[in-house]
């Protein structure tokens, strides 16, 4: 099954609706990650998240999401790029018990002290743009909440945000109301205010009535019909989301020669193997004493030695 991003906008263009649905990158991303499920969905709710606000971000580059935490998990972090490749990532504190009813809160922000992190990564081959990040206290019940509690403080944008995450599945709704540029007089301009005010309410209203289950359960196509079947929506064409992590075999021998020989061979004392976890997707690489030596053989090509580290 192909993961899509789908985005519709109501006729008079006031709102603007964008769904996503992720099965295969999901699970993707899960293969050498294991978590408890009170963490799992709270990182698959952030997916799906990230892939809904990149999209209406116009560069060339990357949209990072983080979740600080002072509490059984220290960072949760996603990023999206701008043709929606993802990865994810989440870093529990060592020695804190999980709690099977763990919240958002209870989980990251126990002390008080959490915060949400929202990075703006440009591609630096491509444009002059600088990088941006904003940080506000972690607030609210939930990642939506979250979410659009910083769109609204932050950004001045009315967001609603409804996330949805298991085993199998993440997904997400997300609705936006979009700035009136005017250009109606007089009385004409009030009337088309209230319109836009009436469709605002009208379609948070019925995206309010969507389950957490529904989001899981049903595809895209169904669910939008199922919400607003009466609104003649304005479709644009689907985006393919993947789940993506740089890390290679190569990266991680490049990291290793930084080390250098002797603490390389003073690892293998000790031990018959080397074994490394990708920091960033969990993706484990072995390397024995032969796959060493050769690390360090004579005219490697080390072309590509601009990996200088896992990630």
């Amino acid at each position: 099954m192909t993961d899509q991003f789908k985005k519709y906008l109501l006729p008079d263009h006031s709102t603007r609706v964008q769904a996503v649905k992720l099965t295969s990158a999901w699970q993707a991303g899960l293969v050498h990650q294991h978590y408890p499920d009170c963490v799992r969905r709270l990182l698959g709710e952030l997916v799906s998240a990230a892939v809904l606000l990149a999209t209406n971000i116009k560069f060339d580059g990357s949209l990072v999401l983080q979740l600080q935490g002072d509490g059984p998990i220290a960072l949760v972090v996603v990023e999206c790029t701008a043709d929606l490749s993802i990865r994810a990532t989440v870093t529990l504190r060592e020695g804190h018990e999980i709690p099977a009813d763990g919240t958002l809160q209870s989980l990251l922000n126990a002390q008080g002290k959490g915060r949400f992190v929202v990075v703006l990564d440009p591609n630096r081959d491509t444009t002059d743009l600088e990088p941006y990040q904003g940080i506000v206290p972690l607030e609210g019940v939930s990642v939506a909440q979250v979410l659009e509690l910083y769109m609204r403080n932050s950004e001045q944008l009315d967001t609603r945000i409804w996330l949805a995450s298991d085993a199998q599945n993440s997904a997400g709704l997300l609705l936006q109301r979009l700035p009136n540029h005017g250009g109606v007089a007089g009385n004409d301009q009030e009337a088309a205010d209230e319109a836009r005010e009436e469709t605002w309410t009208r379609i948070c209203h019925l995206a309010g009535t969507v389950k957490y289950d529904e989001l899981l359960a049903l595809d895209t196509d169904t669910l939008i019909h199922r919400l607003f079947w009466e609104e003649d929506l304005i479709v644009f064409e689907p985006q393919e989301v993947r789940w993506h992590c740089p890390c290679t075999r190569e990266r991680v021998a490049n990291m290793l020669r930084m080390l250098g020989r002797a603490e390389i061979e003073d690892i293998l004392t000790e031990r018959e193997v080397i074994d490394i976890s990708c920091s960033f997707c969990g993706k484990p690489y072995q390397f024995d004493a032969v796959d060493c030596a050769g690390l360090f053989v004579e005219n490697l090509d080390t072309s590509h030695g601009e990996h200088k580290s896992v990630h």
